[in-house]
């Protein structure tokens, strides 16, 4: 059985801008948990309280602040974020933060970049040692939606999370920004789909609900099962219409 979580600052969002009232909307159209990307522009209070009343799980945040990794100069203000977007997540019960690599820089090469990432990771798992709380680092796709961002590779990703060798950090697995690169999901992470700590799932084109677009989704999804990914199946997608019908969809599409 899979496990859906909703990401409700792409869910609901013709429906209400009351972020609390989104996560009970996710529990009505039977979502296992809910996620966001900042913290610092919600209610926090209301959201603890909508968490406890549905009993949803949260299934992640973004580590704030958005930040240069590729700089190292920028690494002391992430990692002073960092220990406050923890002490969020301890609060809310999320096991899982999400870390942005930040833009490919001009004039430095992109060996220096790559190790400024594996450097600023490295820190971060010190800031986390002991939480059970995991940094994900999460490639995007530079070709329809994050043009001029450095990590683009799953693979090279996934170098970055085994040079550190931390249980602290991890990668986020997001099968619309992999595939749009043109990655085939069995070759870039066979052998490693234990670094995975979160997925996230839309359909190409247009990032709608799946089913909409092109992309082999359900399969890619039986083959991380299979091999050993049981976590949250992220629902981080534009729907065409109503959510609830849109997430109604995503469960024919992609399995119950």
């Amino acid at each position: 059985m899979r496990l859906y979580s909703a990401c409700i600052d792409m869910l609901f969002v013709p429906e209400t801008a009351d972020m609390a009232q989104r996560i009970h909307l996710a529990k009505a159209a039977g979502m296992d948990a809910v996620e966001f990307w900042l913290w610092s522009n919600k209610d926090l209070n209301a959201v603890e309280d909508a968490l406890g009343a549905t009993g949803l799980a949260l299934a992640g945040i973004v580590a704030e602040p958005f930040a240069e990794l590729t700089r190292t100069s920028d690494h002391n203000r992430f990692l002073d974020g960092l220990a406050q977007s923890l002490a969020v997540a301890q609060r809310l019960g999320t096991r899982v933060m999400i870390a942005q690599a930040g833009p490919l820089l001009e004039g430095v090469s992109r060996a220096s970049q790559h190790d400024a990432l594996v450097e600023a990771m490295a820190r971060s798992a010190d800031v986390l040692k002991g939480s059970g709380v995991q940094l994900a680092l999460e490639p995007l796709n530079t070709l329809v939606d994050h043009a001029g961002y450095f990590l683009h590779s799953t693979a090279e990703g996934l170098d970055i999370v085994e040079a550190v060798n931390r249980p602290e950090i991890a990668l986020l697995y997001d099968l619309y920004h992999s595939m749009v690169m043109g990655e085939v999901p069995q070759d870039v992470l066979a052998g490693r789909v234990e670094r995975i700590a979160h997925i996230h799932v839309a359909d190409h084109p247009g990032r709608n609900q799946p089913g909409t677009g092109e992309l082999p989704l359900a399969p890619t999804l039986d083959w991380l099962a299979a091999n050993s990914y049981a976590g949250y199946v992220g629902l981080e997608f534009r729907p065409t219409g109503e959510t609830a019908a849109a997430l109604d969809e995503t469960r024919v599409e992609l399995g119950r």
